[in-house]
């Protein structure tokens, strides 16, 4: 089975849905403390669509100035510039979502909403399942991974926690995303070039995805892409990249505690590539929307607690760490998961409790599920 076939994709969008009705029935979201986070939200939101909206801004005022020398209206290039300017920051370099995402390097919001939600399922996991057989209950989420390091080093390395991970951390993501954003502009770049322009595109899809998914889907695209306007392939190349972008932000506080070595980490996406770009793809298309994409994102980031329960074990406690990371690279139980009805989602979980021990969020134990 392809890790990008259909019905992992369908599956990671049920959990897309599934998993923000259960983050938005958590009353402990909506505190006064969140409420204040939500007002600061839309704040940013607002001050998003402003900074992004400066450069456009600023060629306005100089194409208006110069049409007090030039007769403009027979022209119509100043709307071509200024449609392109808004298409290449919009579709190309993304910088709202950019905005977005480097938020949770300047406030902890984020990673306590998806602590918070994280506490949330594992509550609501064994209320669902109270009155059940506690030997069949698994282990709990919250309790130790809140006793991991946020950007610590591994728990079983015996290093200190460095005061400049968090910023160590923020510069990363600035390298991925300049590193990316380059790319994209280097290519539409390529793509406005005279002959060869047109293969551009159509050739970086043929690369992507044959990667990703295979030959024959790749063959497909690229075939299809060429007789596509470059307006709308370049939506489809960028909402592809950025939905696997969002994900793996979205997973930042699961990664930033449980320490991966890179090729790990690498594994580990290529195993769930499917699910993720189901799930991160319906919350991408909805943080486009004005000024509530960034409580869209807060949404998105406390539905990824959800996620995280079905794609992954529940973390041991630190000093039991050693291995763990290794043991999770590949999704072991993955086209059993697949294949569950939506209502029987945790029919997989196993024994995590002692015999007449009854389960609940606030105990500790150590990982149990296949």
């Amino acid at each position: 089975m392809s890790n990008f076939d259909p019905n992992a994709i369908l599956r990671g969008a049920q959990l897309t849905v599934v998993g923000a009705y259960r983050a938005l029935q958590n009353p402990n979201l909506f505190t006064h403390e969140h409420y204040r986070q939500a007002a600061l939200a839309v704040a940013a939101g607002i001050a998003i669509r402003i900074l992004v909206a400066i450069p456009a801004l600023g060629v306005r005022v100089l194409i208006a100035f110069l049409g007090l020398f030039t007769d403009l209206k027979s022209s119509g290039w100043d709307n071509e510039i200024i449609d392109g300017l808004d298409f290449l920051e919009h579709s190309v370099l993304q910088l709202p979502f950019f905005l977005m995402s480097f938020m949770r390097y300047i406030s902890p919001s984020l990673d306590n909403m998806f602590m918070e939600s994280l506490r949330w399922v594992d509550q609501t996991y064994v209320q669902k399942h109270k009155g059940e057989d506690p030997n069949q209950l698994r282990a709990m989420y919250y309790p130790n991974m809140r006793q991991y390091a946020h950007h610590g080093p591994a728990p079983a390395s015996g290093e200190k926690p460095s005061q400049n991970a968090p910023k160590q951390a923020a510069i990363k993501f600035l390298i991925r995303y300049g590193r990316k954003a380059g790319i994209s502009l280097a290519v539409y770049l390529l793509s406005c070039l005279p002959y060869i322009g047109r293969f551009v595109l159509p050739a970086a899809s043929f690369y992507t995805f044959n990667k990703q998914v295979g030959l024959q889907p790749a063959v497909l695209i690229f075939g299809s892409s060429i007789f596509l306007p470059k307006r709308y392939l370049v939506h489809f190349l960028q909402s592809y990249f950025a939905s696997r972008s969002l994900m793996r932000e979205l997973l930042e506080p699961y990664f930033s505690r449980i320490r991966y070595t890179p090729q790990q980490k690498k594994i580990w996406f290529h195993d769930r590539e499917g699910v993720l770009f189901g799930f991160g793809v319906g919350f991408f298309v909805f943080l486009k929307i004005p000024l509530l994409g960034v409580l869209i994102y807060g949404i998105a980031e406390a539905s990824t607690a959800f996620l995280i329960t079905k794609v992954t074990d529940p973390p041991p406690q630190p000093e039991e760490w050693t291995n763990f990371a290794e043991t999770q690279a590949h999704w072991r139980n993955k086209h059993e998961f697949l294949k569950l009805p939506l209502d029987k989602l945790d029919a997989l979980n196993i024994t995590s409790t002692k015999e007449g021990e009854k389960p609940d969020s606030t105990t500790i134990k150590s990982r149990q599920f296949t």
